[in-house]
């Protein structure tokens, strides 16, 4: 990863075109995980939701539902996330990293369902190209809140068991598809706490020219941190979110 997208099939049918019946399950399953990734899927069985952040959905089911995918691969250098960068131009968490993603479409099903998984998927076909068939999904961690934005976010853990070609689909959502290793994820060097211009704290990733933050980032670390993968690092390192100036 990145890799850049094969053509499509202009007849092929599209997440949006899908109606109810031809929908399919999407399968959970943890089976052939490699072993590196056991950690990860042994946490997510048991995790709480307050274990990976302060702010959880509301008690009266407000916020849009929303999903993510985390989505695991083995790269050149060894076990990677895959990330892509929204487009500068977005209202909202513009140029900033994140998990593919975004709200729940009717056509994806039920919220408390497979909704997630369906939408999780199909964000990350549009966004990346990549193909949903290679992708084992193996968990759904505990619904987190964002308030800025009012989302319920499912973060939907996944395998690249068969990796595709992935790369920028659309220039106006997502600046650039990109991959960062566990590894550099892990090294102390390269963590530290992001200041927020209010001056909100939260743990942050400088990993090459990007600054993951934010949501993103703090699910990053929480699953680092459950797996056991976590390695002593600064907390009183600061980096502000204009690190580049």
């Amino acid at each position: 990863m990145p890799r850049t997208p094969e053509s499509r099939d202009p007849g092929a049918r599209t997440p949006e075109s899908r109606t109810p019946e031809s929908r399919t399950p999407v399968a959970v399953s943890d089976a052939g995980l490699p072993g590196w990734l056991a950690p990860v899927a042994d946490a997510a069985r048991t995790v709480r939701p307050e274990e990976l952040s302060s702010f959880l959905p509301p008690e009266d089911d407000g916020g849009r539902p929303a999903a993510v995918l985390v989505l695991f691969g083995d790269g050149d250098d060894g076990p990677e996330l895959l990330l892509t960068e929204r487009a500068g131009s977005l209202r909202s968490h513009a140029g900033q990293p994140s998990f593919p993603g975004g709200s729940l479409d009717p056509e994806d099903g039920d919220p408390a369902g497979e909704g997630p998984l369906r939408a999780a998927l199909r964000e990350a076909e549009e966004e990346t190209g990549l193909d949903p068939a290679g992708v084992q999904v193996f968990s759904v961690l505990p619904r987190l809140y964002i308030p800025v934005s009012g989302f319920v976010v499912s973060p939907v853990l996944g395998w690249w068991r068969e990796p595709s070609p992935v790369g920028v689909v659309d220039p106006a959502e997502t600046a650039r598809v990109f991959s960062v290793t566990v590894a550099d994820l892990t090294d102390p060097a390269n963590r530290a706490m992001a200041v927020h211009p209010r001056g909100h704290l939260g743990p942050a990733f400088l990993v090459g020219s990007a600054l993951v933050w934010g949501f993103t980032a703090g699910v990053i670390d929480r699953i680092l941190h459950l797996a056991g993968w976590e390695r002593p690092w600064d907390r009183e390192r600061r980096v502000p979110l204009d690190w580049h100036a």
